[in-house]
């Protein structure tokens, strides 16, 4: 399952393309808290990653987790503008798993790792495709 936000101007965008886990245990997800808000674990792959290699150097550095990847769920990607970017064209892919065990304190200290009840984050992601892919992830965990 793949989603399309926002609309694609005529002009170069910036591409990005990232991996991002979504840890889900009973009715609560993982997610990562900064001054902006709540977001998935993961981000930007960097030359030559894996999207693996991606969600575990992400979970290792933004909150000291070893971590279980399962399966993919759904993509998306979606076109803005950004005042600081420009034309962006972020492209991600989403995968549940499960965090194993703490091995570091995270690397970016300003990202807060939080356990939160679905019904209290839904619809509360920084990234409204993020949004999106937490549904369509707990969708999947329900009918497993």
């Amino acid at each position: 399952m793949h989603k399309i936000f926002g609309n694609k101007e005529n002009v170069n965008y910036i591409d990005r393309e990232g991996a991002y886990l979504i840890p889900i245990h009973d009715n609560q997800v993982g997610v990562i808290q900064t001054s902006k808000g709540y977001f998935l674990l993961g981000g930007g792959l960097e030359n030559g990653e894996s999207h693996n290699a991606c969600i575990e150097r992400e979970c290792f550095e933004e909150a000291g987790y070893v971590v279980c990847i399962k399966e993919k769920v759904c993509s998306a990607e979606t076109y803005g503008h950004y005042p600081i970017l420009g034309y962006f064209h972020p492209i991600q892919t989403y995968y549940v798993g499960e965090i194993l065990k703490k091995v570091s304190v995270p690397v970016e200290v300003d990202h807060k790792f939080l356990w939160v009840d679905y019904d209290a984050i839904k619809g509360k992601m920084f990234v409204e495709m993020q949004n999106w892919a937490l549904e369509k992830c707990f969708e999947y965990v329900r009918r497993k």
